[in-house]
């Protein structure tokens, strides 16, 4: 009986190719069921405190790898029902300070909400922290930023954070309250959570 070599080796490529391309679909299907979308604009801020634009639920799976204690919110309209449900089944509490998302040149940001929710980040019985705005960039980037002056950063450097989540969008007007943002009632207060100093001859 003669055999067909060729139509052999041909035969197992093509099984071969089968199994590669099975092992490929099966990869891929981890990778999206491992698949975490964060919020627009995510980042870490310091040890345990997270700044981002509005989540919702296509990034409560990459929340809850965080291990959120709280969430500090600046928008004023209701918290949707959907995020309050993700809250409450995973025992994460809402700090909600409604500001205003006003547009130049008609900027007012409340200098005492602003301590206020200062006062909430810098407890570390809240971290994990995530702060949050619409978009992650004015309210969330002056919280950060004022917190930044209390960590002795130089000015340089709190509005180049400032201008990397900005971006096009960077106000003036927001710049202005950072640097007259006065910490003076703030600064016995523990800062008890890891962070590196940019340390400049202002303050």
């Amino acid at each position: 009986m003669k055999v067909d070599r060729a139509a052999e080796r041909g035969g197992a490529a093509a099984a071969a190719a089968d199994a590669d391309a099975d092992a490929d679909a099966a990869m891929c299907k981890t990778i999206e069921e491992l698949h975490f979308t964060p919020p627009l604009n995510f980042a870490m801020v310091d040890n345990g405190i997270f700044r981002s634009g509005f989540p919702d639920s296509a990034n409560f799976s990459f929340l809850q790898t965080l291990g959120l204690r709280s969430i500090i919110c600046l928008c004023p309209e209701p918290y949707p029902e959907a995020n309050m449900e993700f809250l409450k089944s995973n025992g994460i509490k809402l700090f909600q300070f409604g500001i205003e998302g006003y547009k130049e040149p008609f900027v007012y940001i409340p200098e005492e909400t602003v301590r206020e929710a200062l006062k909430v980040l810098l407890d570390v019985r809240n971290h994990p922290v995530l702060i949050h705005c619409k978009r992650g960039k004015h309210r969330t980037g002056c919280l950060v930023g004022c917190l930044r002056k209390l960590q002795r950063w130089c000015l340089s450097s709190i509005f180049d954070e400032y201008q990397r989540f900005a971006a096009a969008k960077a106000r003036v007007s927001d710049q202005r309250f950072m640097e007259l943002f006065d910490i003076s009632s703030l600064k016995n207060a523990p800062l008890t959570f890891s962070f590196s100093k940019r340390i400049c001859s202002q303050y």
